[in-house]
């Protein structure tokens, strides 16, 4: 039975279970899987920056830098039967974007790689987590057929669904698409997460952060401060700086005195003036920790490189409580097998 942490349960059942993590990036997602009891043998990811902090974190993970389109699973026996394969691609182009010149074909290719892992590695489960748009649009319509067709043909039922972190207590509206796949018609069992009550709003997340330095203006800003975050994105790590996302986004941070072109090096310090009124300068401006605390990371995950590194990881990243309750909906499945 589940037990209770706080808002957090955790499965009590002292039986884990072994997983493969691909792109696995700043380990959101192989975070909330460990928590749900799976243990990662493998974590491949292609960033130098990434497979650093998951080494700071977990020294016994196994983790390795590499292109998924160049893994041969048949290089290690340890691989062959996991219970669960999981990906976090990299993030499909949404159909609101329209600033990717080049689209969306190397994810799809990526993709397409973690589907050809199947028959080498043959999973009980398969997770495959990105974009909504993956799941509900028509634009990707022919890929998610493809992606059936294969697994259907390996014996794999496959299911597609979205979800919203905010029900699973990330202080954050941030949307997932998800590829579900269990071997052998145990997919019949699966039963979506229960939804967990609301979470609490950015001030009451970051009130404390925000007052560590002295700020005497921290209890107002975080009175204020009372929505959800919107969504974080962690952008490209070929080009650009470190912000909280698009012009609707920045929009939306605004309203909640905070700027949200720019990542600050530290907290406001005693003498900060807050005057939102007066536009960005006035605005308190989020550092790499309380975007990482925003985006359900505990506050002692280290993460490696620079402030612009650090966030991209962090925007990337699957919020490990999402991780978490999908982790335990596929383990109740596994566990009746």
């Amino acid at each position: 039975m589940p037990q209770e942490h706080g808002s957090t349960q955790y499965i009590s059942s002292s039986k884990r279970y072994r997983s493969i993590e691909l792109c696995a990036g700043a380990g959101g997602l192989a975070l909330g899987l460990e928590q749900a009891g799976f243990d990662p043998v493998l974590l491949l990811d292609n960033v130098d920056f990434p497979c650093r902090t998951l080494h700071l974190n977990r020294p016994q993970w196994n983790v390795r830098k590499m292109d998924l389109k160049e893994f041969d699973p048949a290089e290690d026996e340890r691989l062959y039967d996991v219970d669960l394969l999981s990906a976090g691609l990299p993030r499909v182009q949404a159909s609101a974007t329209n600033t990717r010149g080049r689209g969306s074909d190397l994810e799809l290719e990526l993709l397409k790689a973690a589907i050809w892992l199947v028959p080498g590695i043959q999973p009980r489960a398969l997770l495959i987590e990105n974009l909504p748009d993956l799941v509900t649009k028509d634009r990707y319509a022919a890929d998610r057929e493809h992606a059936e067709k294969e697994l259907e043909h390996l014996g794999y039922d496959v299911r597609w669904f979205e979800v919203n972190a905010s029900d699973y207590g990330v202080s954050q509206v941030r949307r997932h698409g998800i590829m579900l796949a269990f071997k052998g018609g145990a997919g019949d069992g699966f039963r979506m997460p229960q939804v967990l009550p609301p979470p609490p709003p950015v001030g009451a997340v970051l009130r404390d952060s925000m007052a560590s330095r002295g700020w005497k203006q921290a209890d107002e800003w975080a009175a204020q401060a009372d929505q959800l975050a919107p969504t974080l994105v962690g952008g490209s790590w070929e080009r650009g700086g470190a912000d909280l996302g698009p012009t609707g986004s920045k929009r939306l941070w605004a309203k909640m005195g905070v700027n949200g072109g720019t990542v600050a090096d530290a907290p406001p310090g005693p003498d900060f003036h807050w005057a939102p009124e007066n536009g960005p300068a006035g605005m308190v401006a989020l550092t790499v920790p309380q975007v990482a605390l925003l985006q359900g990371f505990p506050a002692d995950w280290q993460l490696s490189g620079r402030k612009t590194n650090q966030y991209r990881q962090v925007g990337n990243a699957t919020p490990p409580p999402v991780g978490r309750a999908l982790g335990q909906a596929i383990r109740r499945v596994l566990e009746r097998s």
